[in-house]
């Protein structure tokens, strides 16, 4: 038998997957520069959201604009190859999928957008709670609050990204359940592993205080309980 027989029929969709990658690089290569570029605008108006009693934004070197615009562009980038990278993955596997797995995709989108969008802003409006009462006890102990501006946003930029990602988790093991990868019987099995992934993740990202670890964690701990909710009530009427 030929062994280069395999290899040959695979070929097509290594070349598929290839110019699907490249397709992807190149637009979030663009995606960052106009995110880099288009920096000076983001910034100005996060300082005026994220504006804290007693907290002063400051600069601690000449090229913090240029890290900062760096950690805008990553993140734009990551907000426009999210959805084109969940369009190409669909792309691909289309020929595999059943009418009602191809259904069920497009039935999840508007809730993907809804999730991430939700995600997004929890976090940002838990790190500005959070951060204002670190603030509030700084002064209370007499210490000035002047905040270093890349590390500042940037936390809120990549905390803020990660929980809108870590909000479509449930949406992805939905799907899986009812394309028969997984069932609730094993998201129910391995709720206390799920659990700890959390706050072990949680614990991870900026600020690091236990209000903030629960604030966060929480929520996701719920959603995880609602996905095995739903997905064994839908097992039961299936």
């Amino acid at each position: 038998m030929d062994e280069t027989q395999p290899i040959a029929e695979y070929a097509p969709y290594l070349e598929e997957i290839r110019s699907r990658i490249y397709s992807l690089v190149l637009s979030a290569i663009l995606a960052f520069v106009a995110g880099f570029f288009g920096a000076g605008t983001v910034i100005s108006w996060m300082i005026k959201a994220f504006s804290i009693k007693g907290v002063t934004i400051a600069s601690s070197s000449p090229f913090q604009y240029v890290e900062l615009a760096t950690s805008i562009g990553m993140f734009t980038a990551l907000v426009v190859i999210a959805p084109l990278a969940l369009y190409h993955l669909y792309s691909f596997l289309r020929p595999a999928l059943e009418k009602g797995e191809r259904r069920l995709f497009f039935s999840m989108l508007p809730l993907a957008v809804l999730l991430f969008a939700l995600g997004f802003a929890y976090g940002i409006a838990t790190i500005y709670v959070a951060f204002s009462a670190l603030a509030s006890l700084n002064s209370s102990i007499g210490v000035a609050n002047i905040w270093d501006i890349d590390k500042f946003f940037s936390q809120i930029l990549v905390t803020s990204a990660l929980l809108g990602i870590l909000f479509e988790f449930p949406l992805v093991l939905t799907y899986l359940v009812r394309i028969h990868v997984l069932d609730a019987q094993f998201l129910r099995q391995n709720r206390r592993w799920a659990v700890v992934a959390i706050f072990v993740f949680v614990a991870l990202l900026p600020p690091t205080d236990g209000i903030s670890l629960l604030m966060t964690a929480l929520p996701l701990v719920a959603i995880y309980e609602l996905t095995i909710f739903v997905n064994r009530t839908a097992t039961r009427t299936a």
